[in-house]
């Protein structure tokens, strides 16, 4: 355990803990079980401690194209998973879009209002005309049931079942290449972000930085393989892969970063 748990940050202890159980579990039980939502390190760190190779695969799904946080089964090697599998519900919200418009924000307040965790759901996707948002089905009556109004604008949710009808991605991800000293957060940041690390570690100790959608203060925060950083102001950027050290003791690093469509 503690060899495993070396390779991982501390506060990944419990849900790599939790993630061994659940692999224990369908071993001794032989049939397949679910996490709730993950975000994309999250979901890294579970396909990374359980491998190709074992009696126990991993599938995962998230409903939308390029969906950013996923559930994943576990199952037996004999079990051959579907998409009903993952209990997964799309709600559309219909409210008078002509006369105001609600953004990202507003919805992820307005769910986490009503008492679900952040476990329990998955992206939501804004466009011009309409929000859809993925919850786990066990609690899916429940979101119905309580979720009448956002910003005090009355609102109703409808199923939304053919891939046809939900919102497509129009993030553009833009891979790039680079080396840096350290892994440090405010290092990447400066480097990816093209400003001094000065001002980087001020976005991050004034609060403007998250990683994987938790606020991070720490400027000496190690990044790794699956990160995702949000920088108010600057946009999002996804860590691909740390492909070891140059001659002159450089990290290399594959990143990308999202460009949204104008």
């Amino acid at each position: 355990m503690k060899d495993l748990m070396q390779h991982f940050r501390p506060e990944e202890q419990s849900f790599i803990t939790h993630l061994l159980t659940m692999i224990e579990e369908v071993r001794q039980q032989y049939a397949p079980k679910l996490t709730g939502f993950l975000d994309p390190r999250q979901v890294m760190i579970a396909q990374s401690i359980i491998g190709e190779n074992g009696d126990v695969k991993v599938a995962s799904e998230g409903v939308f194209q390029q969906a950013e946080r996923k559930r994943l089964l576990l199952f037996p090697d004999y079990y051959e998973p579907t998409r009903e599998d993952f209990d997964l519900v799309c709600y559309e919200l219909r409210y008078p879009s002509k006369f105001i418009q609600l953004k990202h924000p507003d919805v992820l307040g307005s769910i986490l209002a009503i008492g679900l965790e952040r476990s329990k759901f998955g992206d939501i996707r804004v466009d011009d005309k309409k929000i859809q948002f993925i919850v786990a089905a066990e609690v899916s009556n429940y979101v119905r049931a309580n979720l009448t109004a956002i910003n005090k604008v009355k609102v109703n949710l409808t199923d939304v079942t053919s891939n046809e009808d939900f919102i497509l991605s129009e993030d553009h991800w833009v891979e790039q290449f680079d080396t840096v000293s350290s892994l440090r957060l405010d290092t990447v940041l400066a480097s990816a972000l093209k400003i001094s690390r000065q001002k980087s570690s001020l976005l991050i100790q004034s609060g403007h930085v998250k990683v994987n959608f938790r606020l991070t203060e720490n400027s000496s925060f190690e990044v790794g393989e699956a990160d995702l950083l949000s920088i108010r102001g600057f946009g999002r950027l996804s860590i691909k892969s740390i492909e070891g050290r140059t001659k002159k003791d450089k990290i290399r690093i594959i990143f990308s970063k999202l460009e949204r469509k104008s």
